[in-house]
């Protein structure tokens, strides 16, 4: 584990890869880093992956206030100053796809491609998820810890995911990447940074070549936001990956491995 500089030190992870595209991940809302391991395994032979705890999370340091997404990109742009890319690959899941859509924006210089996985442009219209992903968000966020892990298992994967896995096994890996909630003070703050996200009216200024993954069975984000951003973002292209929940970068982690590695070399200069 290294550590940017500043107020807020910064805890990221690389593969240690040298010569190969840079790329940087997001993680999403109250999940440390690591959690992009399926990625990391998937690409880590051939790319360059750096990998992050937001402010709050993990090791990184808490915040001492709220924070918008678009502090949050910088902590980001920190994390790739401190690694010394100048340009880089980012792609972001969930809120991690908020940040790097203000990633994208503060400096298009140095974003070679973007890719925006299960997220939404916020806005006033309200982004909303179905009551059966809010009742699991509220409880894997807020509730008894004791039920974390079944409530996030629901609230990600699909049942028909859940039916081809042994249920001990990926409890067993929930438990170890995600089992732990972050502290309430800080997801309170994630949550208000989510609340007042809003790049709608700025999507049109995008100028990285922009992937967007929609996942068609997500319960958290609704997938429409994905057509959205993908109508809003100039040259943007869309996969759809029909039977995806929330959780896609794991239970369908070859489609997605496969949609940012053609991505990501398509823009590699």
């Amino acid at each position: 584990m290294q550590y940017t500089d500043g107020p807020v030190r910064i805890a990221y992870e690389t593969n240690g890869g040298e010569g190969r595209p840079r790329v940087l991940m997001v993680m999403g809302f109250s999940m440390r880093g690591n959690v992009w391991l399926p990625q990391v395994e998937g690409l880590g032979a051939d790319h360059t992956l750096a990998w992050f705890d937001n402010r709050g999370i993990g090791e990184s340091d808490l915040p001492p206030t709220t924070f918008r997404m678009a502090v949050l990109a910088q902590d980001a742009l920190r994390v790739a100053d401190a690694l010394g890319w100048s340009r880089f690959h980012v792609v972001g899941v969930s809120l991690g796809g908020m940040v790097s859509q203000e990633i994208a924006l503060a400096a298009p210089e140095r974003v070679q491609s973007l890719t925006l996985i299960a997220t939404h442009a916020g806005g006033p219209t309200g982004v909303m998820p179905t009551l059966k992903g809010l009742f699991y968000w509220v409880q894997a966020a807020f509730g008894p810890q004791s039920g974390r892990v079944r409530n996030l298992t629901r609230l990600l994967y699909p049942a028909a995911f859940l039916a081809t896995v042994d249920p001990a096994d990926l409890q067993a890996r929930m438990r170890l990447q995600v089992g732990q909630r972050p502290r309430t003070r800080t997801a309170l703050l994630q949550l208000w940074a989510v609340m007042l996200h809003n790049t709608r009216t700025r999507l049109r200024a995008l100028r990285p070549p922009t992937l967007v993954v929609k996942s068609g069975a997500d319960l958290l984000v609704r997938p429409h936001h994905s057509d959205f951003l993908h109508a809003q973002i100039p040259g943007a292209q869309l996969v759809t990956i029909p039977d995806a929940g929330h959780g896609l970068t794991f239970h369908a982690a070859a489609t997605v491995n496969a949609a940012i590695r053609s991505h990501v070399a398509a823009h590699e200069w």
